[in-house]
């Protein structure tokens, strides 16, 4: 039997970007969709890359033709995505669009707002579904991320976690259980949260990486009211600087001190460790 036709939102993003490529592998048919669109979107390797801005409308048919199945990435910087998400979703339902696989966050809950609304959108409203809740990405301390900015420039990661632990896990474990949520038979209808195998403070993982790289690293805790104040004056919008800032006060609180086996259950595979990461990765702080 063929496999669905899948659109991969935010598909040139740190798990769009893998979802798309381990769909290809697996001979589904991909829709790639990204407001520019290119290579590392799959547009003539096998998926077809389609211009998508949540913003305008006039892109969103084009995206949804012939798709059964969506990889589901909110408009980035939202801190209440649910109005931009719900019409787009409405017609992917109207279109013929059954199961959806949303990712979202360790750190929010159903019942939490924002996000956690978008999360109880689609579970109240599509047939099959999941909602993926990885834990802090790996890839934060490489590319184009604060953390990864840090430890290039002066080496400090600043963070108000204080001693709070995170299981941070990569990205393609994260895109692995996707895939399966996607493409199995069976609809897992259920959120997974996905962790790596080990929870690190801040100060552990700067360890680590500065054993990797030889550069010095280290970090440096905040209050959470001035990391708001420094992610607010480094550009990002005030209410998505708070919701940041809250979120490292969680960690701070434990919030994120745990392991699940979701990689090894839904995936047949361990997860990835920090250190093994920050190995294949040492060129990123070259």
């Amino acid at each position: 039997m063929a496999e669905p036709t899948v659109l991969v939102t935010g598909a040139t993003g740190n798990t769009g970007s893998r979802v798309v490529r381990m769909l290809r592998e697996r001979g589904a048919a991909v829709r790639a969709a990204a407001r520019r669109p290119g290579p590392e979107a799959g547009a003539g390797a096998g998926a077809d890359g389609v211009r998508f801005d949540w913003y305008d409308p006039a892109t969103h048919a084009a995206a949804l033709t012939g798709v059964e199945r969506l990889y589901l990435v909110a408009p980035v910087g939202e801190a209440d995505p649910v109005p931009v998400v719900e019409p787009f979703l409405t017609a992917a339902l109207a279109r013929g669009v059954r199961r959806v696989v949303l990712l979202s966050s360790s750190a929010i809950p159903a019942d939490a707002p924002g996000l956690g609304a978008l999360h109880r959108l689609v579970r109240d409203t599509v047939p099959e579904w999941a909602v993926l809740r990885p834990s802090w990405f790996m890839q934060n301390f490489t590319g184009d991320h604060p953390v990864a900015h840090a430890i290039r420039g002066d080496g400090q990661i600043v963070t108000a976690t204080g001693d709070g632990r995170v299981a941070f896990v990569d990205a393609e474990d994260i895109a692995a259980v996707a895939v399966r949520a996607l493409l199995d038979d069976r609809p897992h209808d259920t959120d997974h949260v996905i962790t790596g195998p080990e929870a690190l403070g801040y100060a552990d993982a700067a360890r680590v990486v500065a054993e990797v790289s030889g550069r010095p690293v280290g970090h440096v805790p905040v209050t959470a009211g001035v990391l708001r104040e420094s992610l607010a004056e480094a550009g990002i919008p005030p209410e998505f600087a708070a919701v940041l800032a809250g979120l490292d006060e969680d960690i701070r609180g434990g919030a994120e001190d745990r392991t699940t086996d979701t990689v090894r259950r839904i995936t047949g595979h361990e997860p990835r460790s920090f250190r093994d990461f920050a190995k294949a990765h040492r060129a990123a702080w070259d």
